[in-house]
């Protein structure tokens, strides 16, 4: 049979992998001192200790299709490789982003003469067709699916995909976690095997800037190791690790996307400052939209401010202008001082709740005639101005209801009075 080139194959009953070949030297050190066994998987205790239910499927050979959720460099394509292994199956790899249909046919054609694991990396870049094309396969047990995603399989999965695996999810790797792989990597067989030393400090840096994936922190000692060598020296230093890499790149996808903008909303509705201003910066550092982050805080002004403060609106707004005329980086100031603002604010979501009152009585109730003394050109219409105080008795609703009820917050309280004033020259 002629294979696609995007399958990738290991037999591990001939102990061969189409598409891999070479000398293992030559491959990457993250790829070398990728975990050969469960116990090597870092920072996964909560799915892969002993007794846990992942642990026990593997041990025991009941391996069911199953998705592993989590940041780049946490072991999820190395567990899927453990697990092919572990089964004695033929492993085959599939990347969802260079693959489609003929590829998975192919796949299952291959499986109908042995055990077979299909391992689909970046799953949830398959579309709805893509996805449903592997649905009979597992149904029929042909294929055993283990899928791999950094993006949430709720979303990213169809729900027939979804009813037919299991999710597992990876957390990133601890600075700990990270500073244990990095020593292994020091002294394995598999890695640079005692041929350079680091510094605690160097180790300190690496672990920290690598952000909870291992990959990035192999690539990164690496890079470090080849120029301690070209330089002639036996030890990476803090300062050669600095000259290697210098730049820190937190993980963020669009869960994180979403859940940080939430952060960030919920950080100034709950009058945190500190808060708010930490996740602005975390979206700043990523590279977000800085016109979304100013449409949030406008919006949060109105909605979780409100009258109690309605100059936050303002302030709001204003940043948004600034965003759109100035731009970064001169633009973080005024989205940090409108972020602060509405932060700090008195806290009234009034507005918000009288207009979604209003919508609901206009979809769910009789429509309301306008009252006959509101209509254009109508002689019985009172002219407010024309009273002290500006203020006449009349009625603007044929139906009079309340959508508007401020609270007892900053200047709402004010608003309120003279609610209730006027309310008192009616009776």
């Amino acid at each position: 049979m002629t294979l696609n080139r995007d399958l990738n194959i290991l037999d591990l009953f001939k102990g061969h992998r189409s598409g891999v070949g070479g000398d293992r030297r030559e491959q990457p050190l993250a790829w070398r001192l990728r975990p050969a066994d469960i116990s090597e998987i870092a920072g996964q205790g909560h799915i892969l200790s002993n007794g846990k239910a992942l642990h026990s499927i593997i041990e025991d050979d009941k391996v069911v299709s199953l998705v592993l959720y989590g940041p780049p460099g946490t072991g999820k394509t190395a567990l899927a490789h453990i697990i092919a292994e572990k089964t004695k199956s033929v492993f085959i790899e599939i990347n969802a982003v260079t693959s489609g249909i003929k590829d998975i046919r192919e796949a299952a054609s291959i499986a109908s003469t042995s055990k077979t694991i299909v391992f689909v990396d970046e799953i949830h870049r398959f579309n709805k067709v893509q996805q449903d094309a592997l649905l009979p396969h597992i149904e029929s047990g042909r294929i055993v699916l283990i899928g791999a995603s950094t993006e949430n399989p709720s979303f990213a999965l169809t729900p027939a995909l979804a009813s037919r695996t299991i999710v597992f999810r990876f957390n990133p790797l601890s600075t700990e976690d990270i500073k244990g792989i990095i020593r292994r990597a020091l002294t394995d067989d598999r890695g640079l095997k005692g041929a350079i030393t680091l510094s605690e400090d160097a180790l300190s840096y690496a672990a920290h800037i690598a952000c909870g994936d291992a990959r990035r922190a192999l690539n990164c000692l690496e890079l470090a190791s080849l120029s301690a060598r070209h330089a002639g020296l036996s030890t990476i230093t803090l300062n050669l690790m600095k000259d290697t890499v210098s730049d820190k790149t937190p993980y963020y996808d669009e869960t994180q996307h979403y859940d940080t903008i939430s952060a960030f909303i919920k950080s100034m509705r709950g009058s945190d400052c500190d808060a708010a201003v930490y996740w602005l910066a975390k979206m700043l550092n990523v590279g977000e939209d800085p016109l979304f982050i100013a449409r949030r805080i406008v919006i949060c002004a109105s909605e979780d401010v409100g009258n109690a403060d309605p100059h936050a609106l303002g302030v709001a707004t204003a940043a948004y202008l600034c965003v759109e005329r100035v731009g970064l980086p001169e633009a973080r100031i005024p989205l940090c001082q409108a972020a602060i603002y509405v932060a700090q604010a008195p806290k009234s979501n009034a507005c918000y709740l009288a207009i979604e009152a209003a919508l609901a009585a206009v979809k769910n109730e009789e429509i309301q005639p306008v009252p006959l003394h509101l209509r254009v050109g109508s002689p019985d219409y009172e002219y407010p101005h024309d009273y002290p105080g500006h203020y006449c008795k009349q009625s603007y609703l044929t139906n009079p209801k309340v959508f508007y009820e401020p609270s007892s917050q900053g200047y709402e309280i004010e608003i309120k009075n003279r609610l209730q004033q006027k309310e008192a020259q009616t009776q």
